[in-house]
């Protein structure tokens, strides 16, 4: 049976976007690390902390909701954002990173999986755990993306459980504190493993951070959606204020049920102050098993939209599907990185990469609408529309939430970035689509060209030779060829213009476009043209004349003096213009 003849099943914007985007928020951070951020920054710190990290989150994802609406985004989400706007290379440098990044969130996910239940079975092996969590997950996502949404909907319905639990708790009078000492700045007394020795507000909020990434998990399946232009938008910026909203309401709950010592000191706080603790505990357990289960079928598909696209080696296999449109080697290839990751069995070391990738696509991405948005290019008309100064936020406040994480990774971050273009670059990778990197280069050509206009006079000492050849004999032209390219050489250029009377047969000017790709090829810059006229002096000043208004107007008129010419009325018509 041919792979490429079942299309695989589209998703709306609910199964699709709304529900892995949902759970990849509400992830194991708000169980297990939201008091603690409470008990050390205080009610109104935690308030602003979620406040600043959700704000970052929504600007990238508002502006990411501007480029989704405007192109045709395929399979890979934020991959497929970035290149087709700024080309395979800055995609794939993104892509590849970014795709093994995903690779160990889902191992960090399965070691939150197992000390969740390791609480509740604590005699049981932990590499057993492990290996069993990993098997059910790649066979749930191997199967096919549609049982994945299916299982997040039974993780969605335990999470709201577990919220439930908690709602009945402060309706039962769990919320003994007072407000008006709830409702204050924290002391930031540190952690157990810092022997309570003290920390500050952005210590804390890198702790939080990572709760609010999770934005790109609907748009992973970009390639999967009904309606992908609608779908990312509404089900990305609803998951947003839905967990907002839960996360504002939690913080303000525990900070009411438990005093300062309390959270800082015991990390399963809710588990504690819940009305029915069995349901934090299965809402952990759910949160992580969600979160990595989205990870792993949003990254075996940027791994195929890299593979559709040759950026990678074994691109045909990579690209390979199954029956009914799976990815499967993709996903096979992403099983094997999970489970070498597995074997590391700590992951400290790398953890603080994930979130700053995380962060360096959000940037890339903001960087884009701006980019779209600075050029003026026809082709920008997304259907959701958003201010200027959003990107920009988005932007800055990505790159500061990486410095103020972890500098050290966060340049590593950045060169491994930088690495991967340049390896991509050298690869002469054909990209597929239209992208915006020639709109760019002609607006900062513009761009300097309008401002040099007014220093006309004092361009002499940035002379360069840049010829006008005029062309009527294809042979004397190609006689000169070393010649021209030698005085041209190596910053100059060449205009060959063609001239000739009007002829529906006339091959000249796909011969002297021929003519100036060599040319190009050997280090000049040019470009040809072709005047229909039957003088050929007429001809050579009507291009003359044309060029005056041009930027880079000639300043040489090269002129191969042959026996057959005639001086008297070709070329002294041209020497007295």
């Amino acid at each position: 049976m041919d792979a490429q003849t079942h299309a695989p099943k589209k998703f709306g914007t609910f199964g699709g976007v709304f529900t892995p985007t949902l759970l990849t928020i509400l992830g194991v951070i708000m169980y297990l690390r939201l008091g603690w951020v409470v008990g050390n920054a205080g009610l109104l710190g935690a308030w602003l902390i979620i406040i600043i990290s959700f704000l970052i989150t929504l600007c990238t994802a508002l502006s990411m909701s501007a480029i989704t609406t405007n192109i045709r985004i395929g399979a890979g989400g934020a991959y497929a954002i970035v290149s087709q706007a700024l080309g395979l290379e800055v995609g794939g440098s993104l892509g590849i990173p970014r795709y093994i990044s995903q690779g160990l969130a889902v191992t960090m996910y399965i070691f939150g999986f197992r000390e969740g239940w390791l609480g509740i079975f604590p005699d049981h092996n932990a590499f057993l755990v492990d290996v069993i969590v990993f098997g059910l997950l790649i066979t749930i996502a191997y199967i096919s993306a549609n049982l994945a949404i299916k299982t997040q909907f039974i993780i969605m319905g335990i999470i709201v459980l577990s919220l439930i639990s908690i709602v009945i708790a402060a309706y039962e009078g769990s919320m003994t504190i007072p407000t008006s000492n709830a409702l204050s700045w924290g002391s930031f007394k540190g952690s157990i493993e810092n022997g309570f020795s003290g920390s500050n507000f952005w210590i804390v909020f890198a702790v939080f951070f990572p709760a609010a990434t999770g934005i790109m998990a609907g748009a992973n399946m970009s390639g999967e959606l009904k309606e992908p232009k609608r779908s990312i938008p509404i089900g990305t910026l609803w998951a947003i204020g839905v967990s907002f909203a839960i996360y504002m309401g939690l913080a303000f709950w525990i900070s009411r049920s438990a005093t300062e010592a309390e959270l800082v000191g015991n990390y399963y706080i809710m588990v504690d102050k819940a009305y029915f603790g069995s349901l934090i505990i299965a809402g952990i357990l759910g949160a992580t098993f969600s979160s990595a289960l989205a990870s792993i079928v949003g990254s075996s598909r940027i791994l195929f939209a890299m593979g559709e696209h040759r950026v990678l080696p074994f691109s045909d296999f990579l690209s390979g599907t199954s029956a009914n449109g799976q990815p499967r080697n993709a996903m096979l290839i992403t099983g094997i990185l999970i489970f070498a990751t597995l074997l590391l069995r700590n992951l400290n070391a790398v953890a603080p990469l994930v979130t700053l990738f995380f962060l360096i696509t959000y940037a890339m991405i903001n960087i884009v609408v701006i980019i779209e948005q600075n050029l003026g290019l026809i082709s920008y008309r997304p259907v959701f529309k958003i201010h200027r100064w959003v990107p920009w936020f988005g932007l800055i406040s990505s790159v500061f939430a990486m410095f103020i994480i972890n500098p050290t990774i966060s340049l590593v971050s950045i060169m491994i970035v930088l690495m991967v273009y340049w390896y991509l670059s050298r690869q002469n990778l054909e990209t597929p689509f239209e992208d915006v990197r020639s709109g760019l280069f002609v607006s900062f050509a513009e761009w300097a060209a309008k401002h040099t206009w007014g220093m006309k006079k004092m361009q002499q000492r940035a002379w360069k030779a840049n010829l006008m050849v005029p062309v009527r004999d294809l042979n004397g032209l190609k006689g000169t060829f070393e010649f021209l390219r030698n005085i041209a050489r190596p910053k100059g250029s060449i205009k060959l213009l063609g001239i000739e009377s009007y002829s529906e047969e006339s091959s000249l000017a796909a011969e002297l476009e021929a003519i100036s790709e060599s040319f190009r090829k050997k280090g000049v810059f040019s470009s040809s043209a072709v005047i229909h006229t039957d003088e050929f002096a007429k001809g050579i000043n009507y291009g003359s004349q044309a060029l005056q208004g041009a930027f880079f107007r000639p300043n040489i008129v090269f002129l191969n003096l042959q026996d057959h010419d005639d001086y008297e009325t070709e070329l002294r018509p041209v020497i007295k213009e």
